[in-house]
C-alpha cells in the first residue's frame, strides 16, 4: 500500500522514526495490519497515547489507517518518495534483530494465535511491500 503524502519532508519522516514507541509500533505492523487494541495490549500503554504515536506515522506518511466498526486498523504504507521508501525499508530491516523488536512480535503472535514463525524473512516482505507504485 502506498501512502497518499506531499513532497518529501525528511525531517519529519526522521522524527517519526526516532522514537522508541513509534518503532515498536512499526515493528508490530510489519507485513501486516493490525488493529489498535492489539497495539495497547502488547505496548502495555493507554489507547490515547498509542493513537497519538499512530497519528504522528500517520502525518509522516508511513502508517495508513482503516476503520471496522468501532476499531481502528492500522498498517505500514510505502512513502511514495523512493528514497523515503528506502529509509523506512532500512529501519525496519533493522528491527527484525532487536531482542525487544523480537519479544514484542512473539506476544503479538501469541494474542493473536498466530501461527508459529512465517516461511518467509520479514525483510522479503517488507523489501516487496514498500517498492512504491507508479500511480
Amino acid at each position: 500500500m502506498t501512502c497518499a503524502s506531499g513532497p518529501l519532508d525528511l525531517a519529519g519522516l526522521f522524527a517519526a522514526l526516532a522514537d522508541t514507541t513509534r518503532l515498536r509500533l512499526l515493528n508490530l505492523m510489519a507485513g501486516d495490519e493490525v488493529c489498535v487494541c492489539y497495539l495497547v495490549e502488547i505496548l502495555e500503554e493507554s489507547q490515547p497515547k498509542i493513537s497519538r504515536h499512530l497519528a504522528y506515522l500517520r502525518r509522516a506518511g508511513v502508517v495508513a489507517a482503516r476503520r471496522e466498526g468501532k476499531w481502528m486498523h492500522y498498517s505500514i504504507c510505502a512513502p511514495a518518495e523512493a528514497a523515503a521508501a528506502s529509509i523506512l525499508a532500512a529501519v525496519l530491516a533493522a528491527l527484525e534483530s532487536d531482542p525487544r523488536m523480537l519479544a514484542d512480535r512473539a506476544r503479538l503472535a501469541r494474542a493473536r494465535c498466530a501461527p508459529a514463525t512465517p516461511t518467509v524473512p520479514l525483510s522479503a516482505v517488507l523489501a516487496a511491500s514498500l517498492v512504491p507504485h507508479a500511480s
